[in-house]
């Protein structure tokens, strides 16, 4: 996909993410939203997956650490032929295999089941050692947020994943600034991120989550590191595109009530027809 495609299918997951968190009533938009063009650029470029074949042994593998933005995931498995789209309203209603974190034993395309926060990554670091052990060509990439890194959990795998010189790993913070309780510096802050990671001895790369040209060379780049882990710390913006949710804590985890989800979605139309025009 070019740009301008990568662009369109991350507003359409988007709109995923809205339709699956409203029919719920509940649910975590603000942090699926952030996310959702590293996703894109995951399973729509970077990712050796087939949707017909999830359980290939040679596929690659993406373990959502920050597992409470599983809509923002199901959207991207949806738009990418896993499941169909229509399934998506059923998100955390009884009798769904759609949960509220991923479950790998339900849902096709699911590497691991996540939710615990600072425990994915650990996972992640597991199924690259085990490609190691079984020079497995596989590459493995994890999503964190940037209040769960507050976990110590985080830090022992990541002391680990450096030791075991995992250059098959890929770890990616969504640094949106914000978590439940507000600013993430106000709460226990992270920062400086990028220098904690490279004190772990990971290749880490800045970049601005949202722009897919800055996102393609930050994953060919970690590609072509050798010898350690890299940690690509993305900049986004809690809930990218819906104009009352942008920098809102108060959705992290919140679902939009009938009014809120029609503005909703007459702002993610606007940034489609927007697309279009290019």
């Amino acid at each position: 996909m070019n740009t301008l495609e990568l662009k369109k299918q991350a507003n359409e997951i988007r709109k995923g993410i809205i339709d699956a968190v409203h029919s719920a009533k509940s649910g975590h938009p603000g942090g699926s939203l952030s996310a959702a063009d590293i996703y894109t650029y995951l399973y729509f470029e970077e990712m050796n997956i087939d949707p017909k074949n999830p359980k290939d042994p040679n596929r690659d593998r993406f373990v959502l650490s920050k597992g409470h933005t599983a809509p923002g995931l199901y959207s991207t498995l949806a738009h990418r032929g896993y499941f169909p789209v229509e399934d998506l309203i059923g998100l955390r209603h009884v009798g769904c295999y759609l949960q509220g974190h991923p479950d790998m034993k339900h849902i096709p395309g699911v590497d691991m089941s996540s939710g615990s926060l600072g425990q994915g990554i650990s996972a992640a670091v597991g199924m690259a050692i085990a490609a190691k052990f079984d020079n497995a060509d596989y590459r493995v990439y994890t999503l964190l947020g940037d209040g769960e890194i507050q976990e110590g959990q985080v830090w022992e795998a990541a002391m680990l994943a450096a030791h075991r010189k995992l250059d098959n790993l890929v770890v990616i913070v969504d640094n949106n600034g914000l978590q439940i309780d507000g600013d993430i510096a106000k709460v226990n802050s992270p920062y400086p991120i990028d220098e904690k990671f490279a004190a772990f001895n990971f290749h880490v790369i800045n970049v601005d989550g949202h722009d897919f040209e800055a996102l393609a060379a930050a994953f060919a780049e970690a590609r072509a590191t050798k010898g350690q882990p890299t940690a690509i710390i993305a900049k986004t913006i809690k809930g990218k595109d819906v104009s009352y949710m942008e920098n809102q804590a108060s959705w992290h985890g919140a679902a939009p009530n009938d009014e809120q989800y029609a503005v909703a979605k007459a702002d993610l139309e606007k940034v489609g027809e927007a697309l279009c025009q290019k």
